[in-house]
């Protein structure tokens, strides 16, 4: 495929955002082209098989509330199924595997007082966040000024409540508590519906998946965008002309455009030049917007031994490389298939074989050792990926949203902003990067006809 010389708007990348936001504008009569760096749509949506069955090796749930990427699968044809979750939940706490039927998990009476508090006290936190201007909000300066661990150890929470603190992080940003601000967690969740919305399965974020894959959604998308979407088409330059238009350009070739949307990680906004340069506030934005890093490690077995042993596959662990579980298999009759997300810090590094091994092991400790005979096996780290690296979303460091927070979206001429951090809806998931194309999509058709 080529790039067109001239088309009235480029949108760079092809994930949820950048896909939603071209099939928008091609619906209102616009010339639209799709540049993607990757030799796939999907952006962090990305789907693979296992056993013959497809799992997701990035986004992977969705659920109530999440009304515009349902909403945009159901237009598709691409239905979901609800994610197992009969039978008795466990944790291995210190040493010992115990089993729990809520969304928090049985502790001690001390801990369990002690985790319903700081609950309690984060979700106070939240309902006085702005989520449209998060450094607007009552006491932004002094959130913004200290990591989720630092507000944690500040109101008292014990061992145990800062331990599952920081399971939730993990998979939540793919970053430690003490790395992401006290200003984004509480506005990251508010954007989600609180704490156990963003948390639970059954009337949770983890209700339902689907069966085909989360990626088909973008390559159906890119189906009916046809050659509009040029893959291997990495963008290195922005040019912001004197008529107002833009020139994007990369090793592909360049195109000319009324208006262009980058559809793509904060962070990796800094690969690309802008000529003029960007004002001051947005070249920051980017280096002080990381990405966090998760890993996710899925094995395959006969038939869903755990479910037999009144399991539901839901576990949480204080010990890596598996800190958190799900059931992603088709049915009873197998095969059984465990979804296991893996502490990055430590399993990125492995070699394969290891990387299989510990992952294994993991699953055992909590389902015993029949975790450790698969009949096939699969991991995936973001982080370690070559082009665009990093995932789930953005992991967002103390001072980052007083300082630069209002640039997140903000147009500069003809450039304008998507991705799911840009939400404010469903930040980070598959359903904020949704409502973020479609956003960036009206901003531009009223460029277009104004």
């Amino acid at each position: 495929m080529t790039i067109p010389g001239s088309t009235d708007v480029v949108v760079v990348g092809a994930g949820f955002a950048g896909l939603s936001a071209a099939r928008s504008l091609v619906r209102l009569g616009h010339q639209v082209v799709v540049l993607e760096g990757r030799d796939r749509v999907g952006g962090r949506s990305s789907t693979a098989t296992i056993a013959g069955v497809p799992v997701d090796l990035g986004g992977t749930f969705v659920g109530p509330t999440q009304d515009a990427v349902l909403a945009l699968a159901g237009e598709l044809g691409c239905r979901t199924v609800p994610t197992y979750d009969r039978g008795k939940n466990l944790i291995r706490w210190h040493g010992r595997v115990r089993s729990y039927r809520s969304t928090i998990p049985r502790l001690s009476m001390m801990e369990l007082f002690d985790v319903s508090r700081i609950q309690w006290r984060f979700e106070r936190q939240c309902r006085l966040i702005r989520v449209d201007e998060p450094w607007n909000s009552p006491n932004a300066e002094r959130l913004d000024g200290r990591t989720l661990e630092q507000w944690l150890r500040s109101v008292g929470a014990g061992a145990s409540t800062r331990n599952l603190m920081a399971i939730m992080s993990r998979v939540t940003w793919g970053a430690e508590p003490d790395e992401v601000s006290m200003l984004h967690a509480t506005r990251y969740i508010k954007a989600a519906g609180g704490l156990d919305r963003m948390l639970d399965v059954r009337g949770g974020a983890q209700q339902e998946r689907f069966p085909e894959g989360t990626q088909q959604i973008p390559l159906r998308i890119a189906e009916e965008l046809g050659d509009r979407v040029v893959l291997e088409a990495p963008v290195n330059r922005i040019e912001r002309r004197p008529d107002g238009g833009v020139t994007v350009s990369g090793p592909a070739g360049a195109a000319q455009a009324r208006a262009v949307i980058v559809a793509i990680p904060p962070q990796h906004r800094a690969a690309i030049e802008f000529s003029p340069p960007l004002p001051t506030a947005y070249t920051e934005l980017a280096a002080h917007w990381p990405q966090g890093n998760l890993s996710k490690a899925y094995a395959a077995y006969e038939r869903p031994f755990w479910r037999t042993n009144g399991c539901s596959g839901e576990a949480l662990s204080d010990e890596g490389p598996v800190f958190i579980t799900f059931d992603v298999g088709p049915g009873d009759g197998g095969p059984g298939i465990l979804l296991g997300f893996t502490d990055a810090r430590t399993f990125d590094r492995l070699p394969p074989a290891q990387r299989r091994e510990q992952a294994l092991a993991g699953f055992a400790t909590l389902f015993g050792d029949a975790a450790l005979e698969p009949i096939d096996y699969i991991d995936h780290s973001w982080g370690t990926e070559r082009f665009a690296p990093g995932g789930p979303t953005a992991a967002v460091p103390p001072g980052s949203w007083t300082q630069y927070g209002r640039w997140l979206r903000e147009p500069v001429d003809a450039i304008h902003w998507a991705g799911t951090e840009t939400a404010d809806k469903w930040t980070g998931f598959l359903d904020g990067a949704v409502r973020s194309g479609q956003r960036a999509a009206a901003e531009v058709a009223a460029r277009l006809t104004a």
